[in-house]
């Protein structure tokens, strides 16, 4: 039984990844913060080995890694929402690479005493690294220039370059995946989807105005749901090549407007809602469009998105509206 070990494991992707570890019968080591919201995982929580740790404390960190030396690394612990990242970039860079670098320097730590324990070490980076591409430039692949138009893919930068120094330089077997849209049922931050699969379902409740607000709805996304995601991580350490980076995307584009279309479509009240644009969700730095090239991470891992967009917002839809009934 091989040990995983996943920073971060109150996290959206980090829940749907220790469900399927689980399933296939591995073992999950799940860090988090003191007072940490952990109710993603409170179906499963007794079956995952619990560690509170500091990504901003390197001898915590290191702590936590001799004593549980996992074969597997998935960092997926970040500051990941961008306005939150703007409002604090000092926070944003701190937790981001600082974190990332903390949890290298364990390792690197370890293996000064241990020369044969070298752990694949999986770093979840973005495709908001990319930033906005122009469309001579499509679709995305591992080579197009990094040019982020905010503070977290920055801060991701940063992550993804600290790893691959640890790689070159030290022997670690650092992988970088550069993950694109993924959505689906235990998503809370506030995306688009999330926005609006939230307010109609407090719509059905009673509790709003027929009237959906809204950003910009002209964006197109390649979307990906959480559960193929969260299969790619598993491949991503068992398949791929430890110095390489990897776009990691699904096959279904839509623009953010189908998206609310489709939502508003599946419930019974579509009839009565209207949109209305809310200026404070456009976002500045909206990158227009995606068209993400993953053939790389497919070639390698044999990895191929399975869920079709409608189950993605259904079970997404599905999820809010109990999280609806509950609050």
């Amino acid at each position: 039984m091989s040990k995983n070990l996943i920073t971060g494991i109150g996290g959206f992707v980090a829940s749907h990844l220790a469900d399927y570890l689980l399933a296939n019968g591995e073992e999950v080591i799940g860090t988090c913060r003191k007072n940490s919201d952990l109710k993603k995982i409170g179906h499963i929580r007794e079956k995952i080995n619990l560690i509170q740790m500091d990504l901003l404390d390197c001898e915590n960190c290191l702590q936590v890694f001799e004593k549980t030396k996992p074969d597997y690394v998935h960092h997926l612990a970040a500051m990941a929402h961008v306005p939150e990242c703007e409002k604090n970039p000092r926070g944003a860079f701190e937790t981001n690479a600082g974190g990332t670098i903390n949890i290298l320097e364990s390792i690197r730590k370890l293996r000064e005493k241990d020369e044969k324990y070298n752990p694949i070490i999986h770093i979840c980076s973005s495709g908001e690294v990319y930033g906005v591409v122009k469309k001579e430039n499509l679709p995305i692949n591992e080579s197009n220039t990094l040019n982020p138009a905010n503070i977290y893919g920055h801060s991701k930068i940063s992550a993804e370059f600290a790893a691959k120094a640890y790689n070159k330089k030290f022997g670690l077997k650092t992988i970088v995946t550069r993950t694109f849209s993924n959505t689906g049922p235990r998503r809370t931050q506030l995306s688009a989807e999330v926005n609006f699969a939230r307010q109609i379902a407090l719509i059905e409740k009673g509790e709003q105005e027929p009237v959906i607000s809204h950003g910009n709805l002209d964006s197109m996304r390649t979307w990906m749901d959480v559960r193929d995601c969260a299969r790619a991580y598993y491949l991503v350490v068992r398949r791929g090549k430890p110095g390489e980076t990897y776009n990691l995307a699904g096959n279904e584009k839509r623009t953010i407007e189908q998206v609310l279309e489709f939502l508003i479509n599946s419930s019974p009240m579509e009839d009565k809602i209207t949109k209305k644009i809310n200026l404070s969700l456009v976002r500045k730095d909206d990158i227009p469009f995606q068209e993400i090239d993953s053939s790389k991470f497919r070639n390698e891992t044999s990895w191929v998105p399975e869920i079709p967009f409608e189950q993605t917002m259904n079970d997404l839809f599905d999820w809010w509206r109990e999280e609806v009934k509950i609050s």
